[in-house]
């Protein structure tokens, strides 16, 4: 661990590194809550994988990848949103679908890229330690856009988390809402590509909120404690990975694994000693 202090203090490239860790958990504490609570992982990891189409053309086409993310994610999530609307029976298969169509076209496209290998290595698994500082500005940019739009419509997202035919009663546009709350979903994959890469990006979305979701119930709860713990993560991964020079996404990824475990076993012994305690 000290060596990995005083890495950081020597090296601009990890300050930048943690920096992105830090800006991809706010995405992951407003957004992640949502997710969970909504039980739409699969809906997720459609829009996340779906993603991989948008950077393969851009590297393919010499725009950035990032911009390319971010169209893919808005029309895979507008996309998987209208079939899980339009077709509550057999939605499964057809986001499915477009989640393996995403992932050919994007694969296609970078095979035919010089130097495809290692941009599919870093679109898939993360490449956090060479973040450069035009891309943490973008980063900064999505979670402000996160924040207003949660800040604005959050009572609207809790109507429609928790009670979809309530909220239609009430004349909410729950359709509208559900839409929109899967375009930030899309956004937060993308804030995230860069640490954890899109094979890993749906467990640092859903892992902190989860644990958090075990200790707290209120969503506003969720979104600090997931927050807290996505930092504690992404800063901690990089740390374990620096040493003996491991990948720091996978990295990342097996310490939420580990915590979850931990915490998901803790919370069940707290839950049966409450028990014990009313009996």
């Amino acid at each position: 661990m000290g060596e990995f202090l005083s890495a950081v203090v020597e090296q601009p490239f990890l300050r930048q590194a943690l920096l992105a860790g830090l800006l991809a958990s706010l995405g992951c504490g407003l957004i992640g809550p949502f997710v969970v609570v909504k039980r739409i992982s699969f809906l997720a990891g459609g829009i996340a994988h779906s993603v991989l189409g948008g950077m393969g053309a851009g590297a393919y086409f010499g725009f950035d990848p990032l911009l390319g993310a971010l169209g893919a994610a808005v029309v895979s999530a507008l996309l998987i949103g209208w079939v899980r609307l339009a077709w509550r029976t057999g939605e499964d298969t057809a986001i499915g679908a477009l989640w393996a169509i995403g992932m050919a076209v994007g694969i296609l496209f970078i095979s035919q890229t010089p130097g495809y290998a290692t941009d599919l290595m870093s679109f898939l698994f993360g490449s956090i330690l060479l973040v450069p500082t035009r891309e943490l500005w973008f980063m900064a940019a999505l979670d402000l856009a996160l924040l207003l739009a949660v800040g604005l419509l959050y009572r609207h997202f809790i109507a429609v988390t928790f009670d979809e035919e309530f909220a239609r009663l009430r004349g909410v546009p729950v359709s509208t809402l559900y839409l929109l709350l899967l375009v930030l979903v899309a956004l937060t994959v993308v804030l995230m590509i860069q640490v954890v890469g899109l094979i890993l990006v749906i467990a640092l979305l859903t892992l902190p909120a989860a644990m958090a979701g075990q200790w707290t119930h209120s969503i506003t709860g969720m979104m600090a404690t997931a927050t807290l713990l996505g930092a504690g993560l992404t800063s901690g991964g990089l740390a374990l990975s620096y040493a003996p020079d491991l990948p720091p996404g996978p990295t990342i990824i097996l310490l939420a694994g580990a915590l979850y475990l931990v915490s998901a076993l803790a919370a069940g012994l707290r839950r049966r000693l409450g028990r014990l305690q009313r009996g």
